[in-house]
């Protein structure tokens, strides 16, 4: 039991040697394409950040140079103030948690989990007790003398994490880890690994496509396009102030509506309809922009408190569970998409129900158009 605990404290004691990485000017090019152009970007230590972002972004190719698995075409990887660029992967003492678990299959748990450790020399007595706690870690102590396909999804993943933690990496990349489970199992793993990386702080960079799984799981998200990154910064940054129209338009469910600023606080738009903005200096007065507006910021009423308001016909509806999604025609050619919470002081309409929309000025962020 004594040793036990010693194991699972040298797994807890990984968050001071958490490593901080530095991506300077990476770039990687695939004959005249280029998959990633000229990144900067750095992880403190002991940060969880995700790349997110669309197929062909870049997040990926990014991914696996920090491995070590591709080689920059330029730029440099620097861990803990060390350049890795030029190191073999076995050498940058890096973990890495595949979708697909690669686990090998004629090897039990224990085998498994103890295969890096086996592989860097250590003695017998030591990964015995380093797989103890990495196991223990995640919940699967007694699960030793398993083989793969005795365990469910969830349980291979996590023989996947232990894996890439029972080494006492400085960096841990994890690449879709949770695609090839059920939503359910996703939810489940999802406080797992928020879980394992509040308890160890490992500097973890975390690829996915799911822009749920980045705003719940990290401290920053990276959001990337063509190679570079779109907008860096919390969930809510992006969710709430999406620099760009493609961040908007990505990061969950927006109306954007394109027109042009009156004021610094009156936007028009193409079909001549007025909403009333916070201040905005930048795009000017007379200038095009864009406004963007959450589903759950507009408010479905038939009499709103204030100015601050304009008529619609309600031209769809759809039950969803929680929440109702309604498609609300305001102006010519255009239809605002609105969410309501179901609860009991909820407003419903009906499909062709005049009503009116609500929508608080500090709600509409404008871009430039």
């Amino acid at each position: 039991m004594v040793r036990e605990e010693a194991a699972l404290q040298t797994c807890q004691g990984r968050a001071s040697r958490s490593g901080q990485l530095v991506l300077s000017r990476l770039t990687k090019r695939y004959s005249n394409q280029i998959a990633v152009d000229a990144l900067d970007l750095e992880l403190e230590a002991g940060e969880f950040l995700t790349l997110l972002g669309p197929s062909g972004s870049g997040k990926t190719s990014t991914l696996m140079m920090v491995a070590g698995f591709t080689s920059p075409s330029d730029g440099d990887i620097r861990l803990n103030g060390r350049s890795i660029a030029g190191l073999a992967p076995e050498r940058r003492n890096i973990g890495v948690v595949f979708q697909n678990y690669a686990l090998f299959p004629h090897m039990n748990v224990a085998e498994n989990v103890g295969f890096p450790l086996k592989m860097r020399g250590q003695p017998r007595a030591v990964i015995e007790e380093k797989v103890r706690g990495a196991l223990r870690l995640v919940r699967l102590d007694g699960f030793e003398a398993r083989l793969p396909k005795q365990l469910s999804g969830g349980q291979q993943q996590r023989v996947a994490f232990a894996r890439a933690l029972v080494f006492d990496p400085d960096l841990l990349l994890m690449d879709e880890p949770l695609g090839a489970l059920d939503k359910n199992l996703r939810e489940q793993m999802k406080f797992e690994l928020k879980r394992i990386h509040a308890q160890l702080g490992v500097t973890v960079l975390y690829v996915t496509h799911d822009q749920e799984e980045a705003l719940t799981m990290s401290d920053r998200v990276a959001l990337m396009n063509d190679g570079a990154i779109a907008q860096l910064g919390t969930a809510h940054d992006l969710y709430e102030r999406p620099a760009t129209r493609f961040v908007a338009e990505f990061i969950g469910e927006s109306n954007v509506i394109e027109g042009t600023m009156e004021t610094a606080s009156i936007f028009v738009s193409a079909s001549d309809l007025r909403f009333t903005v916070a201040g905005s200096a930048n795009p000017a007065a007379g200038q095009r922009a864009i406004l963007v507006v959450r589903p759950e910021k507009l408010a479905l009423t038939r009499q709103s408190p204030d100015d601050y308001r304009f008529r619609g016909q309600v031209r769809g509806r759809v039950y969803v569970g929680d929440f109702t999604r309604y498609r609300v025609e305001v102006g010519e050619q255009l239809v605002l998409t609105v969410k309501i919470q179901n609860n009991r002081s909820a407003a419903i309409a009906r499909e062709g129900e005049a009503v009116e929309l609500f929508l608080d000025p500090a709600d509409a962020r404008i871009l430039q158009g």
